[in-house]
């Protein structure tokens, strides 16, 4: 058997689910971007996708509710300037597409933008080859899902007797796009999505804490092995039984350490989105006019990566058919660059970094993460913990809410430790992490040489829609941060 090349293959899948079904052909994606094109334009795209999805949750012992869904359709745009004109239909079908088309042509105005000729030849976008194009529902039957589910129950009581409840949940997606651009260019992917999640409830003389855990990305639902649910389980039970023994955080401004992994939200909140195009495009982000500049303490390097294998934030190409990219924001300290969809990488006159994203066909794209994280350094985590003085060390994170204007964030400790003359002492519960990303940048002081990515859990929100992504860090020393406690 000779297997085609990825990207064609990926095409072949699109097609056959969201074009062919329909009596749709090249001709036809063809017409509909020049209806749009016939009022002057700088770009138009057509974005079809299918989805199927399916969740299982079990609460109490038992598995309570499951859901299934499928879900299809296409947005068309079109972008003149700085406007966007956008329309999307569930139904798939030449006349949808057609009106759709007229709709969103009429944004343009004379003068204000070019023609394009949409007569070109077609041509296959580039594209990676990052995870597997595969149905990771089929992964595993209906028994079997739930069998997975009251494992997870199973292990977590048997952990511990102060265990009193345990929530747990198992979700795949099965995602399926492709892009029409104006230029002739056609991209697809097939984006295989799982997760696993377990929250844990312990009690104790009266008190109750809470631990959570989980962990996904883009493969077969067979990742969730007997190990791999153990670690989750493991580290639910442990963060709830440390926060039954922790007292109130102390407050005020102090030394603060963050854990590897999963704190690296912040990173991704209080700096990350200061570095999307439209904000700096806008002047809106405490980042805006920096290329070139310190931004941060030397050894601060920051990249967004959309090509790390299986990764939950990685993608073959984004949802304008470019390819996704690894790139350096910040390089020891200075800021090279932003991410870009096509049309702010247009308007500041920059190529597009293979981050212009969408929820649906039904939202337009914007220039989002993918995998955002700091690279290490070269400490230990017990050489940074022992560097403390009176402070906190933060191993793991709740919520948190950023200002991109002002660059300002407050963000909940989930599990978190107070640390006198470098040992840590007892966990604390209630800590609250104020401060601002470009400030706490060169507030740096010391880097783990201990990176890790999140295990997948990430979801990003930005402007109502939501995407998943990647998040990660080494051990990190920030020096001067303001802490909210109870205490």
């Amino acid at each position: 058997m000779i297997s085609r090349e990825p990207t064609l293959e990926r095409l072949a899948t699109a097609s056959s689910l969201l074009l062919e079904p329909y009596g749709l052909t090249e001709a036809h994606l063809k017409r509909a971007l020049a209806t749009m094109a016939e009022h002057r334009i700088d770009d138009a795209d057509l974005y079809f996708q299918y989805t199927r999805s399916e969740a299982w949750s079990l609460e109490e012992g038992i598995v309570k509710s499951g859901s299934f869904s499928i879900d299809q359709g296409v947005g068309v745009r079109a972008v003149a300037g700085e406007k966007t004109a956008f329309a999307y239909s569930d139904d798939i079908s030449d006349a949808a597409l057609l009106d759709a088309a007229r709709t969103v042509r009429s944004i343009a105005s004379a003068g204000q933008s070019k023609s394009i000729n949409v007569g070109g030849r077609r041509k296959v976008a580039g594209s990676r080859a990052l995870y597997a194009p595969m149905d990771p529902i089929a992964t595993l039957d209906s028994a079997a899902k739930v069998a997975l589910l009251e494992r997870v129950e199973k292990l977590a009581r048997a952990r511990d007797p102060r265990v009193a409840q345990v929530m747990a949940s198992v979700a795949g997606e099965y995602d399926v796009v492709m892009v029409a651009c104006a230029d002739g260019t056609r991209a697809a992917d097939v984006r295989p999505l799982v997760r696993l999640s377990v929250t844990v409830i312990a009690e104790q003389n009266g008190r109750r804490e809470v631990g959570s855990h989980g962990g996904g990305g883009r493969f077969g639902l067979g990742y969730f092995d007997d190990a791999m649910i153990k670690q989750y389980v493991d580290k639910a039970v442990d963060s709830a039984l440390i926060n039954l023994e922790s007292r109130p955080a102390p407050a005020g401004e102090m030394t603060v350490v963050l854990g590897p992994g999963w704190p690296g939200i912040l990173l991704h909140e209080a700096i990350g989105h200061g570095l999307e195009g439209d904000f700096n495009r806008k002047g809106s982000s405490a980042f805006a006019g920096k290329v070139g500049q310190r931004v941060a303490a030397k050894g601060v390097t920051v990249l967004d990566d959309g090509t790390i294998s299986d990764r939950r934030g990685s993608l073959n190409v984004d949802d304008e058919g470019n390819p996704s990219q690894r790139t350096v924001l910040i390089e020891d300290g200075i800021l090279q660059g932003y991410i870009q969809d096509r049309m702010n990488a247009r308007l500041m006159k920059v190529k597009p970094t293979g981050n212009g994203r969408r929820e649906s066909y039904a939202h337009v794209p914007m220039p989002r993460m993918t995998n955002t994280y700091m690279l290490g350094g070269d400490k230990t985590k017990d050489e940074v913990i022992a560097s403390i003085e009176r402070g906190l060390y933060a191993s793991n994170f709740g919520g948190g809410q950023v200002d991109i204007t002002s660059g300002k964030f407050v963000f909940s400790a989930s599990e978190a430790y107070w640390v006198e003359h470098g040992k840590i002492l007892y966990p604390v519960k209630g800590a609250t992490i104020i401060g601002n990303g470009p400030d706490a940048l060169t507030r740096v002081t010391m880097i783990g040489n201990d990176m890790q990515l999140d295990s997948g859990v990430g979801t990003c929100g930005k402007d109502g829609q939501s995407v998943p992504v990647g998040v990660g860090q080494p051990t990190l020393r920030i020096d001067g941060l303001t802490v909210g406690g109870t205490a």
